[in-house]
């Protein structure tokens, strides 16, 4: 019987697949393949999976392996001068292979391992990658502490102002759901080519929406900040449109950069977010210090050490990817059919983060009309509370790289992730507890680092209690609706968070109107808690991701993203 072998591509196209020492034996002639198509080469074993041919290999005879041929797998191609080609790269391969196997063989132990040394793993896994949330928040709390040593008028003003500038990017946080997503999938197929592809359309997406974020600024800025504050607030929209127009330069850069953080974080790195951390909060906390304090610019100061801080971390993290072997400067237009896989990803994840912009956007609409102090009051306090919070947001991203495997992958183990969720929601109370502590502990013992209007204090004294409330509890929800977001049950938490959207502001509206800021205070705890409630019930159900048999849904959605 005559050997069939598949035909042979052209040169120009063939990349090296995975495979590792292949029995080679030469190729027979067949009937339907001209002779010189095959010639008779033995493959060199050190060569890379993953390794591109150069220009110059480009005209150099070429070899099938008799393995791939019969197996119908797509060919293995290399040249005549593999031997020599292969010694330059081997060092190189070795490393990364093996860092693929630790990458693997961590996320496997990782279920395996008992309760206490999962919080180990947890931890040194999630700490770098606080960066990734902290940054922004950071950098809005080293400008509402600067500025208000100046003014109280220009620190009312940041409330209005870090709605447009800060709550609005969260909007586009499913730019950094999809490319964790897309990466992820790429990299457990061990396809650098398609890496590398999602990364230029989903940077190509984000720049766009960066540029549209721009110039929606240049032209609405002001007009939204006058319906948001209300007339009886006119006083503090000059100094926000100031703010808002100087970190909306800033906009590509920062979308262009959750992307560049989140395609790291794809690929089990932590340490890149750390470092465009520390080097965006120096610039940002040096830049308030030299053109505020000294040179008396004020808030419009503060809005250019922050956009510069944010384009400087942008960088880092697309030279970090550059460092990985990828080209996070090249860009491509996605196709149709892309766009609608990043919005099957991005769709559920929106709806959540629109839900929970709104609600905080509906707490400064209703503190805006307490008065200046009331205003100046909730910005220290709402800031403080952000900077916190974002501490717990890596444990979603933990549970949502390491609970997929557990769900509905080849080694799925309900036990082991109900394991690994109760090591998530412990590790979730412990920093909630902690960071409520210490959250409450800076406005109540150390309120004259952000002011020293006596009448300001008394106001964020005053919501000391629902402070704490809401911020202990934050944390083990990140953990639990990190597990929602990991077993695809987006159609839930979408929906759960539309539902505590709702309910929280009628609440808000009822208690902020007799109570005053401590009312919405208190309406923010019962959002929180309501959030945890709802995931938790979820989870625990018999119908739910973690102790269902029936993975059709999960596997349709897994397809559907595919």
């Amino acid at each position: 019987m005559a050997l069939k072998i598949p035909p042979i591509i052209h040169p120009r196209s063939l990349h090296i697949l995975p495979r590792q020492n292949p029995n080679l034996t030469p190729l027979s002639p067949s009937p339907t393949v001209s002779n010189r198509h095959l010639p008779l080469h033995f493959f060199p074993p050190s060569l890379s999976p993953n390794l591109i041919l150069s220009p110059s290999a480009l005209h150099r005879p070429r070899f099938v392996t008799a393995r791939a041929a019969i197996q119908g797998h797509e060919e293995f191609t290399g040249d005549a001068d593999g031997l020599a080609d292969s010694t330059e790269h081997k060092d190189r391969i070795t490393e990364a292979s093996e860092e693929d196997k630790t990458t693997q063989s961590s996320e496997k132990e990782l279920a395996k391992q008992g309760i206490w040394i999962q919080m180990k793993e947890i931890v040194e896994f999630t700490g770098p990658a606080t960066g990734l949330w902290i940054c922004g928040p950071l950098m809005s709390l080293i400008d509402t502490a600067v500025i208000g040593q100046g003014s109280s008028i220009e620190l009312a003003a940041l409330g209005p102002a870090t709605v447009v500038c800060d709550y609005m990017s969260y909007v586009f946080m499913f730019l950094s759901v999809a490319t964790s997503n897309m990466v992820a999938t790429a990299l457990a197929k061990q396809d650098r080519e398609e890496v590398q592809h999602h990364i230029s359309v989903l940077l190509f997406v984000g720049l766009v929406c960066g540029f549209t974020m721009l110039l929606f600024t240049r032209l609405f800025g002001a007009a939204s900040l006058t319906a948001f504050t209300g007339s009886k607030n006119a006083h503090v929209v000059p100094a926000a449109n100031t703010y808002v127009q100087i970190r909306g330069f800033a906009w590509p850069a920062l979308l262009v950069g959750w992307v560049a953080q989140s395609a790291s974080l794809g690929m089990k790195d932590s340490w890149g977010p750390l470092k465009a951390l520390a080097a965006a909060s120096a610039i940002n906390g040096i830049g308030d210090i030299l053109l505020c304090t000294y040179l008396g610019y004020g808030i419009a100061g503060a809005a250019w050490a922050t956009m510069a801080s944010q384009v400087v971390a942008a960088y880092m993290m697309m030279r970090s990817l550059n460092m990985k072997g990828y080209n996070a400067f090249s860009l491509s237009i996605p196709s149709g059919r892309e766009l609608l896989t990043i919005l099957g990803l991005a769709a559920p994840v929106f709806m959540t983060m629109m839900s929970k912009v709104a609600f905080y956007s509906l707490l400064i609409y209703f503190a805006t009309s307490m008065g200046t102090h009331t205003m100046a009051a909730h910005q220290v306090m709402v800031q403080t509370f952000c900077m916190c919070t974002v501490w717990g947001e890596p444990l979603s991203q933990t549970a949502q790289s390491f609970v997929p495997e557990l769900l509905y992958g080849v080694n799925r183990n309900l036990s082991k992730a109900r394991l690994l969720l109760r090591s998530l929601a412990l590790i979730g109370a412990i920093l909630g507890l902690l960071l409520g502590t210490v959250g409450t502990s800076v406005p109540f013992l150390f309120p004259y680092i952000f002011t020293h209007d006596q009448m300001v204090i008394q106001e964020m004294h005053k919501v000391l209690i629902p402070y704490f409330v809401a911020l202990a509890v934050t944390p083990p929800t990140h953990s639990l609706e990190g597990t929602l977001l990991a077993g695809r049950d987006l159609r839930y938490i979408s929906l759960s968070m539309s539902g505590c959207l709702c309910g929280g502001a009628l609440v808000l509206m009822i208690l902020s109107s007799r109570y005053g800021l401590q009312g919405c205070w208190f309406s923010l705890a019962l959002f929180q808690w309501a959030r945890f409630s709802m995931a938790l019930i979820r989870l625990l159900s018999p119908k739910g991701i973690l102790y269902s048999e029936d993975t059709d849904q999960y596997r349709l959605q897994k397809i559907r993203n595919a």
